[in-house]
């Protein structure tokens, strides 16, 4: 494609065409490629009066600057341009100005994994792929479930036995073939590798496919026109394999290369404690990744060894971005004060970003005027097991007023 220029390698920087599928043939695996893009030619169509007169609400109209020829694969599911709200009553509550909300648990499948989704699924039409595949441990499977269904793709979907009941029903509904792998992220991961190998299946794993981070980097674009081009000084982000913050950095920095912001943010890690491969490596300086196995009820962040993780340091390094782990517990809760000062609900995963800011602020490592956005990357519904942890269940009441009006009283107390 004309648009593109090459694929770059995230570890050793060396360049290949569009014909490499995967991986540097040098750093293997852990040679994930970015998509680099001839910028002369971008901005003679992505500008902001494109923009301004672009009436698409999805990730489409960023068009120019995804790596499609066309519109083959692309699916009827409204993906992407989730609303951003702005939230006084947290400001108020934490004493800070300006604080952003992305809830992009509003997307299809309900989750921020929808966004590469829909690139991977059209990207697999496009190259004429019959079979589709992936490993996750449970959103990105049950979003590639559903775009694939929607556009008549088979897939073979890798989830660890142990992933939230709500996300294999998703996977199931939608009719994929799921194969509940015994162990954990990282042993499926590494079993859907072999099985690609074997059969030959389009692998839309985003640790380790280029083109998928494409479809997350939306989400900054859609925060720069949200704002009316005026950047937030942080983007508070959850991490797991580090796709996603590496992801919309990268929209971060397209989008200010183009001309089209003044500058770009500094990019916040938020792991939890029990699995935070990621955060170790970039406050430790060392550019590798030893494994301990993870513990932590954000199943979706829940990984021993990062398979994005030298994009996810190299994002970090040049924002002179923020690694900072949070507990079980200040996950927890996140979850409920989030919902209960915005109405926004999270699953573990998609609050644990604001259980990094709540301590960011504690630690005095935010300012009173800052502009911070944060990205809840999955909805709530996803995991009632580990919502109804950070609630106290009610007691049953016969229907008596006097009993309410006893338990009214105790409310006011």
């Amino acid at each position: 494609m004309k648009k593109i220029k090459h694929l770059r390698c995230s570890k050793c920087g060396k360049t290949f065409d569009e014909d490499v599928m995967y991986h540097c043939d040098e750093c293997g695996p852990i040679g994930t490629l970015d998509v680099v893009y001839d910028n002369a030619f971008i901005e003679r169509t992505l500008t902001k009066n494109y923009l301004i007169n672009n009436n698409r609400r999805d990730i489409w109209r960023y068009m120019p600057i995804l790596p499609l020829e066309g519109e083959r694969g692309i699916s009827p599911l409204q993906v992407g341009w989730t609303p951003l709200y702005k939230a006084e009553r947290l400001e108020k509550l934490l004493g800070v100005r300006n604080i952003y909300i992305k809830d992009d648990g509003r997307n299809p499948t309900a989750s921020f994994k929808d966004r590469a989704s829909a690139i991977g699924v059209a990207k697999a039409i496009e190259l004429n792929k019959k079979i589709i595949c992936a490993a996750s441990t449970g959103n990105a499977a049950s979003s590639l479930s559903g775009f694939a269904a929607c556009m008549g793709i088979e897939n073979y979907i890798f989830v660890p036995a142990n992933a939230p009941e709500a996300k294999i029903t998703q996977l199931l509904i939608y009719g994929s073939n799921v194969i509940l792998v015994d162990g954990d992220y990282d042993t499926a991961f590494d079993f859907c590798t072999k099985a690609v190998d074997k059969f030959g299946w389009y692998n839309r794993s985003c640790a380790i496919n280029p083109y998928l981070v494409e479809g997350k980097k939306t989400a900054a674009f859609e925060i720069c026109e949200q704002l009316n081009f005026d950047v937030p000084d942080k983007v508070i982000m959850a991490v797991g394999d580090g796709c996603s913050i590496s992801a919309v950095w990268k929209g971060f920095e397209e989008f200010y290369a183009l001309g089209l912001i003044k500058k770009v943010p500094k990019m916040v890690s938020v792991q939890a404690e029990g699995a935070n491969p990621v955060n170790r490596a970039f406050r430790s300086g060392k550019k590798c990744f030893d494994y301990v196995t993870p513990n932590t009820i954000a199943d979706s962040i829940s990984v021993g060894i990062p398979r994005n993780g030298y994009k996810a340091l190299n994002c970090l390094t040049q924002s002179k971005g923020i690694a900072i782990d949070v507990s079980d517990e200040e996950i927890l809760n996140a979850m409920t004060c989030l919902a209960r000062f915005t109405g926004v609900f999270g699953e573990p995963a998609g609050v644990t970003a604001f259980a990094g800011l709540v301590k960011l602020i504690k630690n005095g490592e935010i300012c009173s005027n800052e502009s911070i956005a944060l990205i809840v990357s999955g909805n709530g519904l996803k995991d009632i097991k580990s919502a109804m942890k950070a609630v106290i269940k009610p007691d049953k009441m016969k229907p008596d007023l006097e009993q309410l009006s006893k338990y009214i009283k105790s409310n006011e107390k």
